[in-house]
């Protein structure tokens, strides 16, 4: 009989879960989505690339969500079984409360799992891989680019200005200034022109118009045209190229970090990262956040079992759930805060290493005293 009550309660929480998690990860993914449309509106970038690297970013965004999640589903289905007089059932079949938080804490194991997958796997690989599409696209996007009256510089190496544009979509009075190369420096005035399509690159064909180029010795050469055609192909948006570390593989980091701890600098890049000691914080800092972090779903299972020690015809119920609920916020914030202090200092990551260990004793202990009083 006790492993077909366990079992409904499990299903019940798993259930709660993934609707709440579906809602929640769907409505950040929305809000974040539009956020990201500057990718096409500010950088450039195609609404392929766009789309691609917003549906990329959903497992990140779940990860972050689900130790919130998981706690709430367990603070839900304890109260919610409490409130129907539930819990009863338990008791009477001779499940004790301590059993009860026992099989709680065993159930967020399989949390702590998908968590740590989460964090050291699928996160990094599609974090890397959303970036991949906007470090590898073109400015297929160009013409939003190009705002009347605006100098223009979101483009590397490349600023635009025009001065209006028609219905037809032809630019006047158009100013480009071209630093690719510094030792001869391109500025180009034209009239008019417009941005085509030729042989699938982008062009700017331009009329009626003036070059002038200026070398590293300042000589300034100047050439009239009637017509030019100016590539747009070879340039790209100023986003960062260089894969972030929270893009990179779980075991890399764990390698350069082992190799800089070792006092050992390897100039080598691992997966384009270079091992130097200025990147130790921010390595050290990334490891907790994947591999430690996921470790407080236990403690918040353990908060969340608190809610068996008071009945709801006690007194004061409600202002204990009301607690006990802010209690798990509390504690999902305040590794995030410690965990801005890791780094090189050891006293600072022993703290962080430490504090959710000692909490789940002293909340582990504080429960069972309780039980026992009762």
């Amino acid at each position: 009989m006790k492993k077909i009550i366990f079992k409904k309660l499990s299903n019940e929480i798993l259930i709660f879960f993934l609707i709440s998690s579906l809602a929640l990860t769907l409505i950040v993914w929305v809000i974040q989505a539009v956020n990201y449309l500057d990718i096409v509106t500010e950088d450039g970038h195609s609404f392929g690339v766009y789309f691609n690297y917003t549906v990329l970013s959903l497992p990140k965004i779940f990860s972050q969500l689900l130790p919130f999640i998981f706690f709430l589903s367990v603070f839900y289905i304890i109260n919610n079984y409490e409130e129907k007089n539930q819990l009863l059932v338990y008791w009477t079949h001779g499940v004790t409360k301590k059993e009860f938080t026992d099989k709680i804490i065993q159930f967020s194991l399989f949390f702590l799992v998908v968590q740590l997958l989460l964090s050291t796997i699928i996160v990094p690989y599609t974090n890397n891989k959303s970036r991949s599409f906007i470090r590898s696209s073109t400015l297929d996007f160009f013409p939003n680019l190009i705002k009347p009256k605006k100098f223009i510089d979101t483009v590397e190496n490349l600023t635009i200005f025009i001065d209006s544009q028609n219905k037809k979509g032809d630019y006047n009075n158009i100013i480009l200034k071209d630093i690719t190369n510094l030792n001869n420096i391109q500025t180009i005035i034209a009239q008019t022109g417009r941005i085509v399509s030729l042989n699938d690159q982008k062009m700017l064909l331009l009329n009626n118009g003036q070059i002038i180029q200026t070398n590293k010795e300042k000589e300034i050469t100047t050439f009239n045209f009637d017509e030019t055609q100016f590539d747009l192909s070879k340039y790209s948006s100023k986003t960062t190229k260089t894969p972030k570390i929270q893009e990179l593989e779980t075991l890399k980091l764990l390698q350069c970090t082992k190799l800089l701890l070792d006092n050992i600098e390897n100039k080598l890049k691992i997966l384009n990262l270079i091992c130097e000691k200025s990147f130790l914080t921010n390595l050290i800092q990334e490891l907790f956040k994947r591999i430690y972090l996921p470790f407080y779903i236990l403690l918040m299972a353990l908060i969340s079992s608190l809610l068996i020690l008071k009945s709801k015809n006690e007194l004061n119920y409600s202002i204990f759930k009301i607690m006990v609920f802010l209690t798990g916020v509390v504690f999902l914030v305040i590794p995030q805060v410690l965990l801005t202090f890791t780094g090189n200092n050891f006293s600072n990551n022993l703290l962080f290493l430490l504090f959710p260990i000692f909490c789940f004793i002293v909340i582990y202990r504080y429960l069972k005293l309780r039980i026992k009083l009762n």
